[in-house]
């Protein structure tokens, strides 16, 4: 068996989405998952409070706007995972991309392309100020986590589809990424259970 193959079918056979037009603003995020001796994490930040940043305080995945400079998307989740927590990512198994998404109502438009990493063990972390600390999530608690919660967004009482990590809330535009990969692996380990 290969270094984490289980994750490489996760993503195998599929072609991820692209929709970034040009002239609309990009980013993207990273999904490093840290192999443990019993089970995979997920690496969430919780982001920092900050005036005008419509996802202050949320529950997050590493990553941010793509700067000028970044050769491609790639390159933007490299740089702002380093930046943001201290991690190089050269340094993880780069397993392949999801499908590109969208706010469905934040106020910026902006096109996220999310990233999947693999390492083993989890790598030390050097937090900056964007980020308020950080909640290793397995996996499979994360799969079975899978609810709903009210949150006040956009000037309303809201039931959101969720994950829940002990305290911890995941919803909105973090939850649509995580979605398909949470699913596709609580979805493979049911089959290789039974």
């Amino acid at each position: 068996m290969t270094e984490f193959e289980d994750l490489r079918a996760l993503l195998e056979g599929r072609s991820p989405r692209f929709d970034a037009p040009e002239g609309v603003p990009q980013a993207a995020v990273a999904l490093l998952i840290a192999e443990l001796e019993e089970r995979r994490e997920l690496l969430l930040i919780r982001r920092s409070e900050r005036v005008g940043d419509p996802w202050s305080g949320h529950m997050a995945l590493p990553g941010g706007r793509r700067d000028p400079r970044d050769p491609d998307l790639l390159d933007t989740a490299l740089r702002e995972t380093a930046e943001e927590v201290g991690v190089d990512l050269r340094r993880a198994l780069h397993l392949g991309g999801l499908d590109d998404l969208r706010p469905v109502t934040a106020p910026a438009r902006v096109v996220v392309r999310p990233f999947v990493f693999a390492m083993r063990g989890r790598p030390e972390l050097a937090l900056s100020e964007e980020v308020a600390r950080v909640v290793w999530a397995p996996l499979d608690e994360l799969a079975r986590s899978s609810s709903t919660t009210e949150v006040f967004h956009h000037g309303a009482l809201r039931t959101m589809p969720c994950y829940r990590i002990g305290d911890d809330v995941v919803w909105g535009m973090t939850h649509r990424i995580l979605q398909p990969f949470v699913e596709g692996w609580s979805l493979r380990n049911a089959r290789s259970e039974s």
